[in-house]
């Protein structure tokens, strides 16, 4: 697949369903935006990107403690709904640009801070993003990632992995902490600190996020009912299809 066919099919992907994402019980709240509130406080007069933003909770959170926010992401109609929900609620701190996570528009060494949450399991080259991340930051510049996090054991890997691609075609890779610690060191920044969480996914809201097909909802089940006694345990896989997910926080620096 070439990226602007994995672009297209992401756009297409989430587009129509903005207004589901903002809605979304898991996007709108959760500790990982506690946490990420909490350490945006330290920076009251930074130039943040928020990459992937999605519907653009983590943007307003943000918009809350920093001194502006640009919104990026490839789908324009979530940039519309970000910017609608931004005038009601009075932030006027959040703009809105529309681009790749893997060329950024933007001059070298523009922002203090880039964050992203559920967005680079997307993306086409993580590497590449990453690069593009160290190139916007300033010298000291921090960067924050959150996103659903493999679990590392080549069997519940696959088990992920799949389920997560049957759900959504755009669907690139959830990785591990090690590999997050990898690729972020080969992009040339360097780990602060890296915490972990579990998520509740509930199966049908989760499908009907992504208007999953019925016939790929079925196969989901059954590959859920499929799976071993340790993976079903790790997963906390319940008889309706709902499990639970290890999701991922990293804070890394750029070089002063």
């Amino acid at each position: 697949m070439t990226t602007g066919s994995h672009h297209d099919n992401v756009e297409k992907q989430f587009g129509s369903q903005a207004q589901a994402y903002l809605t979304s019980t898991v996007h709108a709240s959760g500790r990982d935006l506690q946490r990420l509130a909490e350490r945006l406080s330290a920076f009251p007069q930074a130039q943040l990107l928020d990459m992937g933003c999605g519907a653009g909770h983590a943007s307003f959170v943000a918009a809350g403690n920093v001194a502006n926010v640009t919104a990026y992401d490839l789908s324009r109609q979530m940039l519309d709904v970000v910017e609608q929900a931004a005038q009601e609620k009075g932030l006027h701190n959040i703009r809105t640009q529309q681009g790749y996570a893997e060329a950024l528009s933007f001059a070298d060494a523009t922002f203090n801070v880039v964050i992203s949450r559920y967005s680079a399991h997307h993306w086409h080259d993580v590497g590449q993003a990453l690069r593009e991340v160290k190139r916007v930051l300033k010298p000291g510049g921090v960067f924050i990632m959150m996103d659903v996090m493999s679990p590392g054991h080549p069997v519940r890997d696959i088990w992920l992995q799949t389920v997560e691609a049957l759900r959504d075609t755009s669907h690139v890779r959830n990785y591990s902490s090690g590999e997050w610690l990898a690729l972020v060191n080969e992009a040339g920044l360097s780990t602060q600190t890296l915490t972990t969480d579990k998520l509740p996914l509930e199966f049908s809201s989760w499908v009907a996020r992504m208007r999953t097909p019925q016939v790929l909802c079925e196969a989901i089940r059954l590959y859920q009912d499929s799976a071993s006694k340790d993976v079903k345990a790790y997963f906390a896989l319940q008889a309706e299809g709902s499990f639970t997910s290890d999701i991922v926080m990293l804070e890394a620096y750029k070089a002063a």
